[in-house]
């Protein structure tokens, strides 16, 4: 660029903050703006320091530590039963309104119309707590399974403690009572405001001395939600569902059976012999009687012994303990439903197990075809509706293995056992010891035939002695009357025409003996008892087993049984309890040595022990 012309030169002036050359207007307008900026630095540092807005105390608690919170809270509280002001643990609050049957009802209510001649009273869980000011405050709250917006204004306060008192202890995860009206709210924001309770009073019923887990981050530890089961339903609408739907399925398998005249009934869970079932039971101690006990594997043999005395129809709901392995689809104890029909046989029962299953199906998901993951993710489209496919087992294994099988009445052999092994080895199946011939046949049925059993299947035709309490087959020498069903891969059902010669059932115990004598800890026992109700007659009878978890696992498109099992057996945790105190002991609540048992609501020290007269009581009894 060209030198200025020195006249241009004489006309500029130096703007020595900048060290620029500027003409005189811009060094005048710099100078003014920076005596300006001078003013305002010198009045900002001579006023007086802002005051910060106050938080409130729910802000200042949610940066506390779970046992920080639990030890301030529970202090809080333990100050409450003291004083009694208020009681935060009442005897009684009056609920007259069901908040599913107070969202049907007044959903009609239009934007601003307030029904305040109408009073509802209701409980429920805070989930969260909003504040405008000290006269408004706003609750989300949950009971059965639905969410409720309560609004609380100061002018509507009533009852004998004051507003701003009825909110001040209140936090999220309390249980409270709420006394109100119906109403909709008319916000200045939007057009459409949001059905609420427009409360005259809250109650504190019972305090939460615990932080619960925000609802944007939930409660997601699927460890922690299985041991901690009551959070994970407050927490998670999901969970709840499940065991809504397993009560459902429960209610409807108990009258299918009522409405077709069966009889529900309970047998024993303790046993003398593990009998009903091939499985490892759990052993017991009775002391009294100084004898090892068996908690049952399976009822069926008492079950049947009913239908010997003339209980021709009857079915039981109750749990079954095995002492097995633990994985996605097995629980050490775990629910079924076995039911026995005299004058049936399996064909009659594969038509009832379609009926009810089928129903089923329709009566808790409104139509027959459900979907299924996977824990690798695949997906399964499921049709249960009526009829089933189904599979002869020893056809079906021959066509997969390319070779044909020795006959029915020779597949309990050392021949046989020999034939067996040299598959397995062949299709590269492992079948881990005792290689019995039904542990391998049983291997070799679950790699080739439930493979493909998407689509719920009848999977029939099974060997003798896979099946000790199964008649023979009345066709196939070697075979016996019996069916599986499986959906997705997995077992849901097993029955068959039941074994009622005391002959061939003695035959059979002496079979299963002779396997656990090789080592097969799930093989039966000889069940002196049962034999001996047969030779009494047992009328031709169908019998039926079908595992309840399982079921409810498919349909609430669950992989493992752990979701569909309220308390699941867990491993202990080394952690749990470990320097952790209790409410009790936080605030400085100990046993106290005294006869009796007394409470007052204002003692620090609760005695908590328990006479010995009581435990003279209970021996005796």
């Amino acid at each position: 660029m060209a030198d200025a012309p020195d006249g241009q030169m004489a006309n500029l002036h130096l703007d020595e903050p900048t060290s620029e050359m500027v003409s005189k207007s811009e060094l005048k307008k710099r100078q003014k703006q920076r005596a300006n900026d001078e003013k305002k630095r010198e009045k900002a540092a001579a006023a007086p320091p802002k005051a910060e807005k106050p938080r409130s105390a729910e802000e200042e608690e949610s940066n506390l530590t779970p046992n920080q919170y639990f030890e301030i809270r529970s202090g809080k509280i333990q100050k409450l039963r003291q004083t009694q002001s208020p009681n935060p643990y009442p005897h009684k609050f009056q609920v007259t309104t069901d908040l599913r049957d107070f969202l049907k009802t007044y959903d009609s209510i239009k934007t601003g119309e307030h029904r305040t001649d109408v009073e509802v009273r209701v409980g429920g869980r805070i989930y969260t707590k909003r504040a405008s000011g000290s006269k408004l405050v706003f609750y989300d709250i949950r009971a059965e399974g639905v969410k409720m917006q309560v609004m609380c204004q100061a002018q509507e306060a009533s009852g004998p403690i004051p507003f701003e008192e009825q909110h001040e202890h209140l936090r999220r995860g309390d249980i409270i009572g709420i006394v109100g009206y119906p109403g909709r709210t008319a916000p200045r924001s939007r057009d459409h405001g949001e059905l609420s309770i427009f409360a005259k009073e809250i109650i504190l019923l019972t305090p939460c001395l615990h932080q619960i887990p925000s609802e944007h981050y939930g409660f997601k530890d699927q460890e922690q939600r299985y041991r901690q089961r009551y959070l994970d339903l407050i927490m998670n609408d999901k969970a709840r569902n499940v065991f809504v739907t397993r009560s459902k399925m429960i209610t409807y398998v108990r009258r299918f059976f009522d409405e077709q005249d069966f009889i529900e009934v309970e047998t024993p869970m303790m046993n003398a012999i593990a009998g009903g079932a091939t499985a490892k039971p759990f052993i017991t101690h009775h002391n009294d009687l100084n004898m090892d006990l068996f908690m049952r594997v399976a009822p069926e043999l008492y079950l049947k012994m009913l239908i010997v005395g003339g209980l021709e129809r009857v079915y039981e709901l109750g749990r079954q303990f095995r002492n097995e392995g633990i994985d996605l689809t097995h629980n050490p104890e775990f629910t079924t439903c076995e039911f026995y029909m005299a004058y049936a046989d399996v064909y009659d029962i594969m038509d009832i197990t379609e009926d009810l299953v089928s129903g089923l199906v329709k009566h808790i998901t409104g139509g027959y075809e459900t979907e299924f993951h996977t824990q690798t993710g695949e997906e399964y489209h499921v049709n249960w509706q009526k009829p089933w496919k189904r599979i002869e087992m020893i056809p079906a294994l021959e066509e997969a293995c390319g070779e044909k099988f020795p006959p029915g009445e020779e597949l309990h052999t050392k021949e046989t056992n020999d034939f067996l092994k040299r598959i397995l080895k062949e299709m590269k199946v492992d079948c881990t010891p005792p290689q019995t011939n039904a542990r391998m046949l049983d291997k070799l049925v679950g790699e080739f035939i439930e493979e493909k059993c998407i689509n719920p299947t009848f999977i029939t035709g099974h060997p003798q002695m896979m099946s000790p309490l199964a008649k023979y087959h009345r066709d196939l020498p070697g075979l016996c009357e019996r069916f599986e069903a499986f959906v997705c891969k997995k077992e849901i059902v097993n029955a068959y025409t039941e074994l009622n010669d005391p002959f061939d059932q003695r035959l059979r115990f002496e079979e299963q003996a002779r396997q656990k004598d090789q080592g097969d800890d799930e093989a039966q026992m000889v069940d002196e008892n049962f034999c001996t109700s047969l030779e009494f007659g047992l009328p031709p009878t169908g019998g039926w087993g079908m595992g309840i978890d399982r079921l409810v696992m498919f349909l609430t498109d669950h992989y493992s049984i752990k979701e569909v099992l309220a308390f699941p057996f867990m491993k202990d945790d080394q952690n749990q309890g470990k320097d952790k105190k209790t409410a009790a002991e936080v605030v400085g609540i100990s046993p106290m040595a005294e006869e009796g048992i007394r409470e007052h609501p204002r003692s620090i020290n609760l005695p908590v022990t328990i006479p010995d007269e009581y435990y003279s009581a209970q021996v005796e009894r």
